[in-house]
């Protein structure tokens, strides 16, 4: 008898696990029905910025595959249809053509939700006013690049300074735009300590980027500045941004744009009763299953996956994990076997010429683990001193103070230095000690790298460190 698998997203989780599906079971054996509100299908929102940027030239290249596609190989896959509903008891989804209004009920035997996440905007004055941009979806990235468009002004205000608010500064910057970062941290990059979180602030600056820490925004003023009672409701929400505000200073912009962070999509699932962690993202087991109920699988930013070096359950919004929990969802639900250990923490990101790069644990982190660690941070370039090309790199490590065990790294440098942090992601997940990493057979020649390279004179000294705290 043929099965029904249903799943709620249409993105990198979501059609991932229909794929996979696919692979393993026949339309004779399984029927897929696939819900996506938006008009967009397996899309690179990591690419967002650089298609704003203009490095990329056209939307459609951050489209892996169209709907059409997914079709082509017997997904039924429903486009601007949103699922408002689902019934856990009765096995069924009720869902809402977007275009007609109209409403019905779908039976499901198997169920995926990969319902990703949404944008932090704040409940603020003026927030949802005209020039206020989010860049979460496709559809974002091109409302953005239709305001810069018809905006005369060269005046731009990032709100926040996590991967997307560095990544849309440098996108502004590009576009000819006077750039100003309004962060409410001590420094940028949240993700990382705040001592390497200065290099990025200083890097930023030296390119013209106006960085304002400390700082948090309590409105966006717009159009109107009257003294009558209309203008003066226009002016906190109602008419075009023109400005953002903290308590102490406001920031003129022509457009703002928000980098402020996302949350796990999860309302649907809170409604049908199903579990949630501390983040707010949906629990699942190792299969990716949702905890305490056998046929509904979940992936994605929507759910809390295990920190390997913390032991913990974090939310991590990277399509890096979300294709892989797709993959498994689809193995299992295709009646393979595959399961998702969890995650280290590993991401990368850039300003121009400046990367910026982290893995496992900051110090905050380890000290609200209770773990006791020592830190490192050395210096050191990407290529033999001598070799042409060759780039300043700032590389911090923590290790466990009495084990020795690599607990964090962070690398903040130029060309050739982000994706050493590789290194040290493999040797979180193998449980390494920064004593182990010292003898890692590592490729050498001067245009690539020192003779010893930066992470491994990081883990020396590191090493060196732990002796020193036990004696």
């Amino acid at each position: 008898m043929r099965e029904r698998l249903v799943v709620i997203g249409g993105d990198a989780a979501g059609m991932s696990a229909a794929s996979q599906a696919r692979r393993l079971k026949g339309p004779d054996e399984l029927e897929i029905i696939a819900f996506e509100r938006g008009h967009f299908t397996s899309f690179s929102a990591c690419g967002i910025p650089y298609w704003v940027s203009g490095d990329v030239p056209e939307r459609d290249r951050l489209i892996a595959r169209s709907p059409e596609e997914h079709r082509a190989r017997a997904i039924d896959l429903r486009m601007r249809t949103e699922v408002t509903e689902i019934d856990v008891a009765g096995g069924r989804v009720r869902a809402r053509d977007l275009e007609s209004g109209a409403e019905e009920w779908t039976a499901y035997d198997k169920l995926v939700i990969a319902t990703g996440a949404r944008p932090d905007r704040p409940p603020l004055p003026g927030m949802d006013a005209p020039g206020v941009h989010g860049v979460q979806t496709l559809d974002d990235g091109q409302a953005l690049l239709d305001t810069l468009e018809r905006t005369e002004g060269r005046r731009a205000v990032v709100v926040g300074a996590g991967y997307i608010g560095v990544e849309m500064a440098e996108a502004m910057m590009k576009r000819g735009y006077d750039v100003t970062v309004v962060n409410r941290g001590q420094e940028p990059m949240a993700t990382l300590d705040p001592d390497m979180g200065r290099l990025v602030h200083e890097a930023m600056s030296g390119l013209g980027i106006t960085m304002v820490n400390g700082a948090e925004v309590t409105k966006v003023l717009t159009d109107g500045g009257g003294t009558s009672l209309l203008e003066r409701s226009r002016e906190l929400g109602g008419g075009r941004a023109r400005a953002v505000a903290t308590d102490d200073a406001e920031f003129p912009a022509d457009v703002v744009v928000l980098g402020i962070g996302v949350r796990p999509e999860t309302g649907l699932a809170r409604a049908a009763g199903l579990p949630v962690g501390e983040y707010g993202g949906l629990l699942t087991d190792l299969a990716m299953r949702v905890r305490g109920h056998d046929d509904i699988w979940a992936g994605g930013d929507c759910v809390e996956v295990l920190d390997l070096v913390s032991g913990r359950e974090r939310h991590i919004a990277l399509g890096t994990h979300a294709n892989k929990h797709g993959q498994v969802i689809g193995s299992n639900v295709g009646g393979g076997y595959a399961t998702f250990p969890g995650v280290v923490g590993t991401a990368v990101s850039k300003v121009c010429d400046l990367e910026i790069a982290r893995t496992g644990l900051r110090e905050k982190d380890a000290r609200a683990v209770g773990l006791q660690y020592v830190t490192v941070t050395v210096e050191s370039t990407s290529r033999a001193g001598y070799y042409p090309g060759a780039a300043p790199m700032t590389v911090k490590m923590l290790a466990e103070r009495r084990t020795g065990r690599l607990l964090g790294v962070q690398i903040v440098g130029r060309e050739g230095a982000a994706k050493r942090v590789d290194i040290a992601a493999v040797a979180l997940t193998a449980a390494m000690t920064v004593e182990q990493m010292t003898a890692l057979d590592l490729g050498y020649a001067p245009p690539f790298s020192p003779v010893w390279d930066p992470v491994l004179v990081a883990a020396r000294k590191a090493s060196a460190a732990v002796r020193a705290a036990g004696d």
